[in-house]
């Protein structure tokens, strides 16, 4: 096993890994930026070196500012998260070529798996079930309205070289063609540096099932699915495992697929095949995330393997210590991601500092978490506060946990996806598994659900008695009312620059 590992990302996932890494007994270096100098993971890791400004172009996308890090450190190995430079093909290679053990797949399956037009081709050589899709990116308008009669509308246009919703736009008419095409491409170019973009058909009211595979020397075994279908902007906001329309004969299809994509491409350490089912349960390849997943808790719930850990030593040459015969399912889990987002206003941004913060606990409960109360959530990244889990013998238990753990959460100072969360756990149509991509739209034009005043008035109430208590001073206190803590731990350095 390593000695020293560097986390190239910040939040919560640097945290998740620092803590798998204490576990392990292998020292953590985390990076930062000037505007996470009071981050949780700069606080809680062994050693955290400065990158850069606030940018993330500057700083965590920062290929030779992260690789130098890691060279002044010491570290054996980069583990890059999820987001960032994870999926960044040059970036393992930078690795590589500094010397430092690229904790994830080899540099040619990322680039393989990146081209999302390379990777149609190489799904529908493996045998994989296929989208009906373009074989290459369209280039025009005329071309796009000549595949799309081909196709079927609507049809979906995709970038190319990237995914998470960005360079995607739905064309259900002809009409609609020029103007979805030169906006895709754009957003394109600015998010993946590459306007390329290609087009599948649209599925209505599909639902996203995606599977967790975990490769070695030996090859790739599965751990199930989950369920992913509660989107916003192509964005999961709650997902599950196992998936509530997923049987064995089903599971087993799915699994073999996902197997035989990972192993096209030679794929090691762990990785996410992500499918769509229509509504006659036919299921299609959509795309492979070759990099740990936002929402691997669930599958770590019920199968109880550590998939971090799982990477470590598959990255130390070591054999994941699994065999597709080890991998059982117990249980269900849920994961609702809190944002500080406005779901009244389409799910708006809104960071700021959180002036009071309740996590909950219990049986069945883990919330992976980046922030701390009196933190300031920054402007420039992604605004989740954490990632809240919940475990139970049945899908309906895990519901109850959640709903129960939700009603204990509190944060004050900004707003939430808290009330979105509730709302959709009681909304009958989840409450029975009828899920599709497009549930969070249909569910925000139906009428509140009844208690929606009652819960209101509850959580005016919290707010009020948090704010006559007065707000925690920023330093000293215990964990919960500020950094303090980690600042007593004694087991880290700060370094801002060369021989500093």
């Amino acid at each position: 096993m390593f000695h020293k590992i560097l986390i190239a990302n910040r939040g919560e996932i640097a945290v998740r890994v620092i803590r798998a890494c204490r576990e392990a007994g292998v020292r953590s270096v985390a990076v930062f930026s000037e505007a996470d100098r009071d981050a949780l993971h700069v606080r809680y890791a062994d050693e955290a070196y400065l990158i850069g400004p606030a940018e993330a172009s500057r700083s965590y996308l920062s290929i030779e500012a992260i690789v130098a890090a890691a060279g002044r450190s010491g570290a054996e190995a980069v583990h890059p998260g999820y987001g960032f430079l994870s999926e960044n093909a040059a970036f393992a290679r930078a690795c590589a070529a500094a010397g430092l053990v690229f904790i994830g797949p080899p540099a040619e399956a990322i680039a393989a798996m990146g081209d999302k037009v390379r990777a149609r081709k190489l799904m529908k050589e493996a045998g994989v079930p296929l989208v009906p899709g373009t074989e290459g990116p369209v280039a025009s308008a005329a071309e796009l309205r000549s595949q799309a009669a081909a196709i079927g509308y609507p049809v979906l246009i995709k970038a190319a070289a990237g995914g998470g919703g960005r360079g995607m736009r739905v064309v259900r008419s002809e009409g609609e063609a020029e103007s979805a095409l030169a906006q895709a491409a754009s957003e394109a170019g600015a998010a993946f540096g590459n306007p390329a973009v290609y087009v599948e058909r649209y599925i209505e009211r599909g639902r996203h099932i995606e599977v967790q595979v975990l490769a070695d020397a030996r090859g790739a075994i599965h751990l199930g699915e989950r369920e992913c279908s509660i989107q916003r902007r192509h964005q999961k906001l709650i997902e599950e495992s196992p998936s509530p329309m997923v049987d064995a004969a089903r599971r087993q299809q799915l699994g073999e697929a996902a197997v035989r994509a990972a192993d096209a491409v030679g794929y090691r350490g762990a990785g996410t095949v992500e499918f769509l089912v229509d509504a006659e349960g036919r299921f299609y390849f959509m795309e492979m995330n070759t990099r740990l997943q936002v929402e691997h808790p669930v599958t770590e719930m019920v199968t109880g393997v550590d998939l971090v850990k799982a990477q470590l030593r598959v990255a130390a040459g070591e054999a994941s210590g699994l065999s597709q015969d080890d991998v059982a399912l117990r249980g269900s889990a849920i994961e609702c991601r809190i944002y500080a987002e406005d779901p009244d206003r389409g799910f708006l941004p809104a960071p700021g500092r959180i002036e009071r913060l309740r996590v909950p606990g219990g049986p069945g409960i883990r919330d992976d978490s980046g922030v701390y109360e009196g933190y300031a959530l920054p402007i420039h990244y992604d605004p989740l506060i954490s990632k809240l889990v919940a475990w139970g013998e049945t899908r309906a238990e895990a519901i109850a946990r959640m709903l129960r753990a939700l009603d204990e959460y509190m944060v004050v100072g900004v707003p939430t996806t808290l009330s979105f969360h509730q709302r959709a756990l009681r909304d009958e149509r989840f409450v029975r598994g009828e899920l599709h991509t497009r549930f969070v739209e249909e569910m925000n034009g139906r009428p509140p659900l009844a208690g929606g005043r009652a819960e209101l008035l509850k959580d005016l109430a919290l707010i009020a008695a948090a704010l006559a208590q007065g707000r925690t001073p920023a330093a000293g206190g215990d964990h919960r009312g500020g950094p303090s803590a980690w600042r007593a731990a004694g087991r880290r350095r700060q370094m801002e620059g060369p021989g500093r």
